[in-house]
């Protein structure tokens, strides 16, 4: 006996059944998703033929030639080539490169390395020969003499974002915002995977098959609980439902019900075909003698696991064009819609609102004197909560201070209410610095923090009574800034003690971005044993264990800056000793910056605010466009710091420069 395969679009006397129902959407998903997979190979391909410059860039040319031969290739060449060469180079810097003049005038990341190293005497590292004042001077006129050659006009290069994945936070939020459902990913869906810090970053958001069939299960149940909510809301609400008069009226109402829900799932214009395949599943459901809301669930259901609704797609762009000239692809505007897409994920983490639709709609959303009102307008919507959430809690780590448990032995006073004051301080700082358009001067030295009783006694603070978190003014010499806050000096600890090391990167990565290079192999662990507590001080037994040479120069980078934080513990409360032993909390910075605790080394930071605002700024912009930044990005980098420092420093500035630039308006086509 033959066996027949069912097909989703067979009819049957009997009802659509949960299984059927399923097949159906997963064919149709299937269908739905072959253009995007080949995109994404097209893009993928693409991405890897466009590495070069745009087609409007002009390549780099070597600044003075015969400076860079006679200083600066003899300088790498005696000094560094023989650690930093081609073959396994230390801490992952091959300078070999660099010994090619028109190469090297255009490897901004790894000269500003280079730069860092020379100017602070930091390499060579002690032991080995070392250049001369007038060599090094040599080498930074040149690099000078480079950067300003630099015509930022002819090598703009917006890049290429890949199509990204709705992370967990943007499914919620997007979710929300289109139904009206509160689902609770954090239950039902793996983690997101992270790249540049961050999780919305397009080339780490991948689709493995668990989590496909975690959003087909999640789709069916969101689909029954928006019609049910459908039901309940005031006509004025509904999105979903239209109650027919008659079942003549059937295909008028789902055809007006689905345009207009999958114009918002999609997040732009559908067209007649998309529209055409989502009432065959609405018909389906009727052929087999469901309702008419069972018909409208099935392809809502269907839409939530449609790739146009889980990827955030930028291939719709019509003014895609090539050079006639050359095969180099030219930079385009992104369109309107989509534009809108990335506005509303970076601010709101979340589908843009019918405001930004109608916006999109007419074309006007791209005017810069209309974008303004509209950035403003959206920080001060509630729906910004989520750039606190979702940027600040991974710019300052604070979401690894959920899973962190500092030994209750140690710091008997920690538990989940400590816990949850210390990020809620942190999220009310910094979104007050963004609500209320502050200085970004205020991360490093604000004389204010919030907080409520639970932390005023975690800090020593009196007169403050509830649970009820108010904004108060702290002590200059112990509190004040990012870095005394207890969520940052907590996830920069271990279980037992403190961590300088972990602090000092911290301040060096999230502050000054300028990252440490990975710690070499086989470097042994700092003995923490009780007997060893015993012989001194944490910051006597570090100088003991970093002694190794091919440690010392990450380390004295580092430590000095952890050591200025040492009078706080490993929950950050402020201590005078550590294990009997009198707290040492001076550092001198390599540069040769010394001070005697931590209201020094504060106003040391304040005096780097210029490194301070470009980390910021490359943070916020990799976090915006969901990609990690390269050479090129240079130039719109160098812009949106130079517009912020014109403005007092304002965060506003910050977030509308990001929105205004380059990488975030435009794309290779």
């Amino acid at each position: 006996m033959r066996t027949h395969a069912w097909s989703p679009l067979d009819t049957n006397p009997s009802r659509l059944t949960p299984l059927r129902g399923a097949m159906a959407i997963w064919s149709f998903v299937l269908i739905q998703a072959l253009p995007i997979v080949n995109a994404l190979a097209v893009e993928s391909k693409n991405k890897a033929d466009s590495k070069g410059p745009v087609e409007n860039a002009k390549p780099a040319q070597p600044v003075a030639g015969d400076r860079f031969e006679e200083h600066v290739r003899p300088l790498l060449s005696k000094f560094c080539i023989s650690c930093h060469g081609k073959t396994k180079p230390k801490a992952g810097l091959n300078l070999a490169e660099l010994t090619d003049g028109k190469i090297a005038a255009k490897k901004r990341k790894a000269w500003n390395r280079v730069r860092e190293s020379l100017e602070t005497t930091l390499m060579p590292p002690e032991g080995r020969p070392q250049p001369n004042r007038e060599e090094v001077a040599a080498v930074i006129d040149w690099l000078d003499a480079s950067q300003e050659k630099i015509d930022c006009a002819k090598t703009a290069d917006p890049g290429r974002v890949t199509m990204r994945r709705l992370n967990r936070a943007e499914y919620r939020n997007t979710i929300r915002d289109l139904t009206g459902v509160d689902f609770q990913v954090d239950e039902e869906f793996p983690s997101d995977d992270v790249g540049y810090g961050f999780d919305n970053i397009g080339d780490v958001l991948t689709l493995p098959p668990i989590l496909l069939e975690k959003y087909l299960a999640a789709a069916g149940s969101i689909a029954e609980q928006a019609i049910d909510l459908e039901r309940k809301a005031v006509t004025s609400r509904k999105i979903l439902f239209r109650a027919p008069s008659s079942p003549a009226d059937y295909q008028d109402c789902a055809r007006e019900v689905l345009e207009r829900f999958l114009r918002r799932a999609y997040r732009r214009p559908i067209t007649g075909g998309e529209l055409s395949r989502f009432l065959k599943l609405f018909n389906l459901a009727l052929e087999n003698g469901d309702s008419y809301e069972r018909g409208i669930e099935l392809a809502v259901q269907a839409a939530l696991v449609a790739p146009q609704f889980l990827f955030r797609v930028e291939l719709l762009n019509s003014g895609r064009s090539k050079s006639p000239r050359s095969k180099t692809p030219v930079t385009i505007p992104i369109g309107e819609f989509e534009l809108a897409s990335r506005l509303s994920y970076f601010l709101w983490s979340s589908m843009p609102d019918a405001e930004l639709f109608q916006l999109a709609e007419d074309q006007s959303l791209s005017c810069p004197e209309v974008m303004e009102p509209q950035v403003r307008r959206m920080l001060k919507d509630p729906k910004a909560q989520a750039f606190v959430e979702n940027f600040a809690g991974q710019w300052l780590q604070l979401r690894n201070l959920k899973t962190l448990k500092p030994d209750a032995k140690e710091f008997p006073t920690f538990g989940e209410p400590l816990r949850q004051a210390m990020v809620r301080e942190t999220e009310l700082f910094f979104g007050s610095i963004l609500n209320e358009d502050r200085s970004l001067e205020d991360f490093l030295a604000a004389d204010y923090t919030f907080v409520n009783e639970r932390l005023a006694k975690h800090y020593g603070l009196p007169n403050v009574k509830g649970d009820q978190f108010r904004k108060v003014s702290v002590p200059g010499d112990r509190r004040g800034g990012l870095i005394t806050q207890a969520s940052i000096l907590t996830v920069t600890s271990n279980p037992t003690r403190t961590s300088p090391v972990k602090r000092g990167k911290w301040i060096l990565e999230q502050i000054l971005g300028t990252p440490p290079p990975p710690p070499p192999p086989n470097v042994p662990e700092l003995d923490d044993s009780k007997k060893s507590a015993l012989t001194g001080t944490l910051r006597q037994r570090m100088e003991q264990h970093r002694a190794n040479a091919s440690c010392a120069s990450c380390h004295s980078k580092m430590d000095p800056l952890g050591f200025g934080l040492e009078n706080y513990d490993a929950v950050g409360a402020w201590r005078d000793k550590d294990g009997g032993f009198p707290i040492d909390a001076s550092g001198t910075l390599p540069g040769g910056q010394s001070f005697q605790g931590v209201k020094d080394l504060k106003v040391i930071l304040d005096s780097k605010k210029s490194e301070f605002t470009r980390c910021l700024a490359e943070k916020v912009l990799i976090y915006a466009i969901g990609r990690g930044l390269e050479d090129f990005d240079a130039c719109s980098v160098d812009k949106i710091v130079n517009a912020v420092e014109g403005d007092s420093h304002r965060f506003s500035r910050l977030i509308l420069e990001v929105i205004l630039s380059e990488p975030f308006q435009r794309r290779r086509s």
